[in-house]
């Protein structure tokens, strides 16, 4: 169960990841969302501080009692940046990372690279020590993640193209579920972590 972060300034401005934190209404929001959390056996949660923000507000814990989950995407001179500021000073690096998996034109992670981490993760456990998969039982595993290792586990998950990861959004304080195994997983996405009518990050 992959659980997207709540709003932040990086967010709502479309900026790469930052490792900005949680506002004051994120953390209103996260906090909102608690009580419709599904329960699991693990808990764990990625490296930003709006990832980890997130999961405690959420009521999951100190980051220090939660298992560690893949960081975001790692996109070298570009984190920080809006997109729209990137086009404008580099076209020809945002169209080829855009259109190629293998390029970095940052500095930083390919796309191939991220979904690669990202598919081992999920298929080795979501990271519980090495474990082969046929060996254990079911076992429920809640992550607060990153927007884009969310898209990244799906594509892996599903075996899309690539491609495909440019084609999925993923909202804030959003859950996405996983059911399976390695080469033969469900999908659940999208579902709000509010009441009725909320909207996330907002309040």
């Amino acid at each position: 169960m992959l659980v997207s972060p709540a709003l932040n300034p990086a967010l709502r401005e479309a900026r790469f990841d930052d490792d900005t934190p949680l506002d004051p209404s994120g953390a209103r929001a996260a906090r909102t969302a608690a009580p419709h959390l599904p329960a699991a056996d693990r808990y764990a949660a990625g490296t930003s501080a709006r990832c980890r923000a997130t999961a405690r507000e959420l009521g999951l814990g100190a980051p220090d009692d939660l298992e560690v989950a893949p960081a975001g995407w790692q996109l070298g001179r570009w984190s920080g940046l809006r997109l729209d500021e990137v086009a404008a000073a580099e076209p020809e690096a945002v169209a080829a990372w855009a259109s190629d998996p293998e390029a970095a034109p940052h500095g930083g992670e390919s796309l191939r690279g991220l979904l690669d981490r990202v598919g081992g993760w999920l298929d080795w456990g979501a990271g519980d020590g090495g474990s082969a998969p046929s060996t254990r039982g079911v076992v429920r595993l809640l992550a607060v993640v990153e927007p884009a290792v969310v898209r990244a586990a799906v594509t892996h998950a599903l075996a899309l193209p690539p491609a495909a990861f440019w084609r999925l959004d993923t909202g804030p304080l959003t859950l996405t579920t996983l059911t399976g195994r390695p080469g033969r997983w469900n999908l659940a996405t999208g579902l709000p972590l509010t009441p009725a009518g909320a909207v996330p990050g907002e309040g």
